[in-house]
């Protein structure tokens, strides 16, 4: 049996364990550095605190990021990314993980947008064969999200969810660092409470609204139903229960006929005619990835970054891209980016 405790968190082997992981992070530079020069006396002091009811949160980095959106990042402090990391990965994650549906896509492992977007394959293949092309997808997603989660409802949902009041003591501390409404984008913590905030609207979709075809990959999710009239229900009932939460629909939230596809963790998925799927790269994503590693190019031929390091990042786009039909576009960026890396030797 599994060992869901306050202990398992805060023990000096968990958090040795998430010190480790926490080094492996691209951020926090100096204080990674500092801390780790004396990391069993910082683990253990940890420890202390915890157990103590003595550890506090260090105020937040606060800083914006442009891509793929603008928005503000609130980062905690080295020392907090490692008891967040305990939290998640020894109680959070683990105990929530029995209790989230399976198509609730983000943040876990075995899970992420590649699985998501193979589910919504399955689910409008299934639905091709139940309805044909006659059929209607509800597409919603949550306007600002993270900045709207209203501390008093998450607290009543945690509360729910815990009995343990020493791990209820640590995730209020985490919900009150932060300004109601919202929580920091950045937080480990944060992302498990957002997947929570919004797992009462999987059971109610999935079990009220007896959705068959049901996918949400953090605050944007698809329904697939028969007939537009249901649509349109199914969308004013989601509506009434966001609203409940304190939080609303993006205006972008529509019924869209099922011929014309969806957009859906960076892709566009339809199904023609004849029935064969088509995944696609949204051309927002084009552009921006094509932007961003053009740009990664050329500070290559000027060494400010190694040509390893834009390899390993390029790679891992090429696989993303493989996830679709992009081979044109696979092909035409190669091109253009060997062009600019071919500008060096002639310069």
């Amino acid at each position: 049996m599994e060992d869901y405790s306050f202990e398992s968190v805060s023990n000096f082997e968990a958090l040795y364990k998430a010190y480790r992981k926490s080094r492996k992070g691209s951020g926090h530079k100096k204080s990674k550095y500092k801390f780790a020069q004396t990391a069993l006396y910082g683990v253990s002091m940890l420890k202390y605190q915890l157990n103590s009811k003595k550890y506090f949160i260090d105020r937040y980095n606060k800083f914006k990021v442009y891509e793929p959106k603008e928005r503000e990042i609130a980062a905690g402090s080295f020392k907090d990314k490692i008891v967040q990391h305990s939290l998640c990965d020894n109680y959070l994650l683990p105990y929530l993980s029995h209790h989230f549906i399976e198509n609730n896509f983000a943040g876990q492992i075995g899970k992420g947008t590649h699985f998501g977007l193979k589910v919504l394959e399955q689910h409008m293949l299934s639905a091709y064969s139940e309805y044909g092309m006659n059929c209607w997808i509800v597409k919603c997603d949550v306007r600002k999200y993270f900045y709207n989660i209203d501390h008093d409802i998450l607290k009543d949902i945690i509360e729910f969810h815990f009995s343990d009041s020493d791990i209820l003591w640590l995730c209020k501390k985490y919900i009150d660092s932060a300004e109601s409404p919202g929580l920091p984008l950045g937080n480990q913590v944060s992302q498990v409470f957002a997947l929570l905030y919004l797992s009462g609207l999987d059971q109610f979709i999935t079990g009220e609204l007896g959705a068959k075809y049901y996918g949400r990959y953090m605050d944007d999710f698809y329904i697939i139903v028969r007939s537009k009239t249901h649509a349109k229900d199914c969308l004013e009932y989601i509506n009434t229960f966001v609203q409940s939460l304190n939080i609303e629909l993006n205006e972008k939230s529509q019924i869209i006929p099922f011929k014309n596809g969806i957009r859906f963790c960076g892709f566009h998925t339809y199904i023609t005619s004849s029935g064969i799927p088509i995944r696609k790269l949204t051309n927002e994503k084009k552009r921006k990835g094509k932007k961003k590693y053009i740009k990664m190019a050329k500070l290559v031929n000027e060494g400010k970054i190694s040509k390893k390091d834009f390899e390993t990042s390029y790679s891992s786009f090429r696989n993303h891209l493989s996830f679709g039909n992009c081979v044109k576009f696979s092909y035409k960026l190669d091109k253009e980016i060997s062009e600019v890396l071919d500008k060096e030797g002639t310069e």
